[in-house]
């Protein structure tokens, strides 16, 4: 019997990708999910700290070009797990965008062992050489839209 069930990676990726339509920065939408053993401990999205407004709703606030009013996707997700005392070491991120250099950083004391991407995003050298020099593995993830439509979508729906 074959088995028809969604690649843990695409499974993973599309958690991400769903994850970010809450996203509320206008600039990009972000989402990341991490998971330890084949399970989520957390997720988050790029917006605004808890009780701020929000960039939808009164447009990004810009230092240098960066909003500084978003948190990322991957500090979100990192921080729910401080909050709910989730552990984060040898856990593994699916973000859909590759992390900045801020973000590389508190991944790698985080714990987080492996990076999977769907889209690169301004790379930063020095966040490669970071995540190299440290033996965390990145890879980006091809997610077939197709493949998606197709088998997560169309099964939904015919049920």
């Amino acid at each position: 019997m074959a088995d028809n069930r969604i690649p843990w990676d695409q499974y993973f990726m599309t958690q991400a990708a769903l994850l970010s339509l809450r996203s509320t920065c206008e600039r990009l939408s972000v989402g990341a999910i991490l998971v330890r053993d084949k399970r989520i401990i957390a997720g988050g999205y790029n917006g605004a700290v808890s009780g701020d407004v929000h960039c939808i709703d009164e447009g990004c606030y810009l230092v240098d070009g960066h909003c500084v009013r978003t948190i990322h996707a991957e500090m979100n997700a990192v921080l729910q797990c401080a909050k709910f005392g989730s552990v984060t070491d040898n856990s593994e991120i699916y973000v859909t965008d590759f992390p900045c250099l801020q973000c590389t950083k508190m991944l790698l004391q985080s714990g987080v062992k492996k990076i999977h991407y769907l889209r690169n995003y301004h790379n930063d050298d020095y966040a490669i050489s970071l995540l190299e020099r440290n033996h965390v593995s990145f890879e980006q993830v091809k997610v077939d839209k197709n493949y998606i439509e197709e088998i997560v979508l169309n099964k939904i729906f015919s049920e």
